[in-house]
């Protein structure tokens, strides 16, 4: 029984990231001449789910440690070209170009194509700027005469006044951003790796990187 006992030690590793078990590349069996070392050990994935935080603390080779994401449902991302960057909430993930899998299980990773809630940017553009974004056009009309009239109301010395001219000047907004934020939806690419640093941190798609995911979420819808 001692022996079976140290055999099934020997024998039960788990996973392993070794490369002595597979052929060569023209097709030859490699000699194994040594069993598996711990460095070469593996662990399952994490395979993150939208939902409330729940984060592993794991010990690491050098006793170093990650963080392993098991639910996260919001993260920090940033809009690239107002430079600022917010806490929101992540909604869906629409899409992965590695695996449509990971999308019906609305699993999150890097690069991850994921829906988040625009509110925390809109409610920064609109204080910044002094400039209603995402309104709908049968609607512009009408808010745009309000506006006029809360303008009015509301005072501000002549040096804001100014430095919100100023700002207006150099505004730029992409058209379709706008229809996005009319929704309160934006697209939002993951950076980090949630699975190894317990964060599902990204930035907000635009210009043609926003185009080209579009395209292939609508070729995925059909």
């Amino acid at each position: 029984t001692k022996y079976w006992s140290r055999q099934c030690k020997q024998t039960t590793m788990g996973i392993s990231r070794d490369s002595r078990h597979k052929r060569r590349a023209t097709g030859g069996r490699k000699a194994n001449l040594k069993k598996k070392r711990l460095y070469e050990s593996g662990r399952p994935p994490a395979m993150t789910k939208i939902g409330p935080t729940r984060i592993h603390k794991i010990r690491v080779r050098g006793g170093n440690e990650k963080f392993r994401a098991l639910r996260l449902d919001t993260g920090n991302f940033s809009w690239g070209t107002e430079v600022v960057t917010r806490k929101t909430r992540i909604l869906d993930v629409l899409y992965n170009a590695s695996n449509n899998e990971l999308v019906r299980t609305k699993t999150l990773v890097k690069n991850a194509i994921v829906q988040i809630d625009a509110t925390p940017f809109k409610q920064w553009y609109e204080q910044h700027y002094k400039v209603k974004i995402g309104v709908k056009k049968s609607v512009k009309k009408a808010a745009a005469a309000a506006g006029e009239e809360a303008a009015t109301e509301v005072k501000q010395s002549k040096a804001v006044q100014k430095k919100l001219l100023e700002r207006q000047k150099l505004r730029t907004l992409d058209p379709a951003l706008d229809e996005a934020f009319a929704s309160s939806r934006l697209l939002a690419c993951i950076s980090s790796r949630p699975g190894q640093s317990g964060r599902c941190d990204g930035y907000i798609l635009e210009g043609k990187e926003f185009d080209f995911y579009s395209k292939m979420l609508k070729r995925a819808k059909k």
